[in-house]
């Protein structure tokens, strides 16, 4: 069983009013509907007006401005991406970690138009002294203490060779106001933090950046005096969709003994591939290999499915686990750490067969 997470307080209630997960029945779309892909908005959804316009500067040899008009006239790629929060599956930390109390169901994918962000760091022309691009957006707030705009950075090689776009339409439509209006960074493959919605500047800089988002959260640290390291490429995850019908307030499942279940699922990792999907029934302690679909692309989810019958009446605990082409393959319980980032133990789904 999963751990039940703690009570949560009033300010993360108010977290989870405003920010909403995928519910995991949603895993049967290859591409997540616009109203059900996770939401994360750190402070307010910035009202933005027919003003806006997108700074490229600091080192480079020519400073751009340009409206959404001209980024839309540049050369454009649309690309279906799976993305997570570093936070998702932060409720079943203990000892609790106080934030957004995520579950399992903050991911999604969309499909993303924009042009890419390579082409336009060369028309600026990136100085050699150059180390990082910060991308700023209009969202403002306090964190550690601290005024802010939301901020986050990459290196010049992250920057031009992970595929970063610069999107301003989800499935087709223009991005809605919540998701990042204008125009938001996608960096395919690569946590949710990372995408910085509601863009407003992209700035070459000659030293690391230093910013919160940067240099204080997202970073895998067990105690808080450890400088840690940044959290950055999606570890890899196997969801499955929760067979059966829910009972209302605990959502557990119920299915009927002695037939087949169809159990389906959707696996993605930032660093490489899935190559297996493993399914249990017994919690963990044995494990077979479910049918693997069709990878649609470099950085979206694959799915996978496997037939279960349970044995008779009784109860089950159903887990699923992937596995990369790096190797890398899930735990079978949660690593705590400060921020309660990058949970990617296996799911555990109690069913009853009656």
């Amino acid at each position: 069983m999963d751990p039940q997470p703690a009570g949560i307080s009033r300010e993360e209630l108010q977290l989870a009013a405003r920010n909403h997960g995928m519910p995991l029945e949603a895993l049967r779309h290859e591409i997540t509907p616009v109203g059900l892909h996770y939401l994360l908005v750190h402070y307010d959804i910035p009202a933005v007006g027919e003003e806006w316009r997108l700074r490229v500067d600091g080192r480079v040899r020519r400073p751009l401005e340009l409206g959404l008009d001209a980024v839309r006239a540049l050369p454009s790629v649309t690309q279906p991406v799976t993305m997570e929060c570093a936070g998702n599956g932060r409720a079943a930390m203990e000892p609790h970690v106080t934030s957004q109390p995520w579950i399992l169901e903050a991911v999604g994918t969309g499909e993303w138009t924009g042009t890419p962000l390579a082409p336009l760091l060369e028309q600026a022309g990136l100085l050699d002294d150059a180390v990082e691009i910060v991308f700023e957006g209009l969202d403002r707030g306090l964190e550690g203490g601290d005024e802010q705009t939301y901020g986050r950075s990459l290196t010049i090689e992250q920057a031009v060779e992970d595929g970063a776009i610069l999107a301003y339409e989800l499935n087709g439509a223009p991005l809605p106001s919540q998701h990042g209006y204008p125009l938001r960074l996608v960096v395919p493959g690569w946590y949710g933090m990372t995408n910085v919605k509601w863009l407003s500047s992209i700035t070459a800089v000659s030293e690391p950046f230093a910013g919160y988002q940067q240099a204080q959260s997202y970073r895998w640290r067990r105690e808080e005096h450890e400088a840690g390291r940044p959290v950055t490429r999606m570890m890899p995850r196997a969801l499955m969709a929760p067979p059966g019908i829910p009972e209302f307030l605990s959502r557990e499942r119920t299915v009927s003994a002695g037939q087949p279940v169809a159990v389906q699922g959707r696996a993605w990792s930032g660093w490489g591939p899935i190559e297996l999907v493993e399914f249990s029934a017994d919690g963990g302690d044995s494990w077979r290999a479910a049918e693997l679909g069709e990878q649609a692309g470099p950085h979206v989810w694959r799915g996978w499915s496997v037939n279960w019958q349970p044995a008779g009446a009784g109860r089950y605990e159903l887990c699923c686990r992937a596995t990369d082409a790096t190797g890398a393959s899930q735990p079978l319980h949660p690593e705590w750490n400060l921020g309660g980032y990058e949970n990617n133990a296996v799911q555990r789904v109690p069913v009853t067969a009656r």
